[in-house]
């Protein structure tokens, strides 16, 4: 019932009746394996023939920044030097501790000798010209970190809140974990050239999301397009606003290893986007590539809702309980970006580990709506329970137990085959 309840749904929001039917058979996976098997199954770029796009940039990302619909990729897992583009993990640290309490854009921390030879004049890279030992305050040290996307700045905050930049690191990729960030390491503050300093285009299109929806006063520095420090003026050095007026953020990255890169952010029309380009071989094409990924998007897409907040998504079984099934919805509403054209290929999925164990209470997270575009995931939306259930009678329990026991039976002997 559910499938052509899905089916019907994804009509209505303006999808053609090939896309509809390409969606209809919404599976739900009881076991790990299963959902490991829909996980291993998302690789690649779309298909230009399935209605996709694309980039002369070896690792790339598109995203919609409020619903974290994924318009397009490549290659977007593989993990590389993120160059200066991991300054936006350093900075989140930064932002987080501003947020919680823990410090104030008052705050000064001194310039070291360690700070000023590696990232400040001596050291050739990019910096906001910091003095030795002198003292500067975390707000003008934000900018330099952002504006001039100064070495130095980044080292001198990472120095000041943890003593080292080491410990600053390990800071870094502990924070990541919490946001979720799985896979992307760090070793510095800035970025410069180290083996251990890897993330992957998603991961970092991720970061870029969340400081965007996070911190919307911080992500205003972003925009600003000049900074002076130590009587030095300085443009923004992220050059994607120059070539597109709608742009407004966020960072450049380049080293040896990981080639030009560049995180970029566009708003249109009340529509944010977020793009992420690595690898490309020269500074001049990164943003290029970005600016006509953004554009594509924009010109390409539009929102769709799938599930208004609380609406009944599907259910998943239950163990020991009154009822057989309970029911599941998202709390806040599932959208989606279309291609404006309908040639969308959707296909959707309930993943959860189950069956849920009851009692069961209203509002319990168990598992997550994938929905996706093609080869590759679009959409993720959390699942929880919309209604409780009790523990069922010794009889259902029991019922329960042996069916379990059975099916356990099977999958172990399928597992062997």
């Amino acid at each position: 019932m559910f499938c052509r309840n899905l089916s019907h749904k994804l009509q209505r929001s303006g999808l053609t009746r090939r896309a509809a039917v390409a969606a209809l058979l919404l599976t739900v996976a009881v076991s790990i394996g299963a959902v490991h098997a829909a996980n291993n199954s998302v690789q690649g770029a779309p298909k230009k023939e399935e209605g996709g796009y694309e980039t002369d940039a070896p690792t790339a990302i598109l995203i919609e920044a409020t619903s974290g619909s994924i318009l397009f990729e490549k290659n977007a897992d593989q993990l590389t030097a993120p160059s200066s583009m991991q300054k936006l993990m350093t900075l989140e640290v930064v932002f987080n501790a501003l947020l919680v309490g823990t410090l104030k854009f008052s705050d000064d921390f001194k310039v070291s000798q360690n700070a000023w030879r590696k990232g400040g004049a001596p050291s050739g890279g990019p910096t906001m010209f910091a003095a030795l030992n002198s003292r500067i305050i975390v707000d003008d040290l934000l900018r330099g970190a952002i504006v001039s996307n100064g070495n130095d700045a980044c080292m001198i905050l990472a120095e000041g809140m943890a003593g080292s930049e080491q410990a600053f690191a390990e800071r870094m990729t502990k924070r990541a974990r919490e946001l979720g960030l799985t896979r992307s390491t760090f070793a510095n503050a800035t970025g410069l050239p180290d083996p251990n300093n890897k993330m992957s285009v998603r991961e970092i299109a991720r970061l870029a999301r969340h400081i965007v929806l996070t911190y919307p006063e911080q992500y205003r520095i972003f925009n600003e397009r000049e900074f002076t420090w130590s009587k030095i003026k300085q443009q923004n050095r992220n050059p994607l606003p120059t070539v597109m007026t709608s742009a407004d953020g966020m960072s450049v990255g380049a080293t040896k290893e990981g080639g030009y890169g560049m995180v970029g952010s566009a708003v249109q029309n009340g529509q944010r986007l977020i793009v992420v380009v690595n690898g490309v071989d020269d500074p001049d094409d990164r943003v290029t590539e970005a600016r006509k990924l953004l554009e594509w998007g924009f010109r390409n897409f539009e929102t769709r809702t799938l599930f208004a907040a609380n609406q009944l998504v599907g259910y998943a079984r239950v163990f020991g309980g009154e009822s057989r099934s309970v029911t599941l919805a998202s709390p806040d509403p599932v959208k989606l970006m279309v291609q404006r054209n309908g040639s969308d290929k959707l296909r959707a999925q309930i993943v959860y580990n189950g069956p849920v164990q009851a009692p069961i209470e209203p509002g319990r997270r168990v598992g997550v709506l994938k929905v996706w575009r093609g080869a590759n995931i679009a959409v993720e939306a959390p699942l929880q329970t919309s209604q409780g259930i009790a523990v069922g009678s010794t009889t259902r329990r029991a019922f329960d137990g042996v069916s379990e026991l059975f099916i356990g039976l099977f999958r172990g002997n399928s597992e062997k085959l």
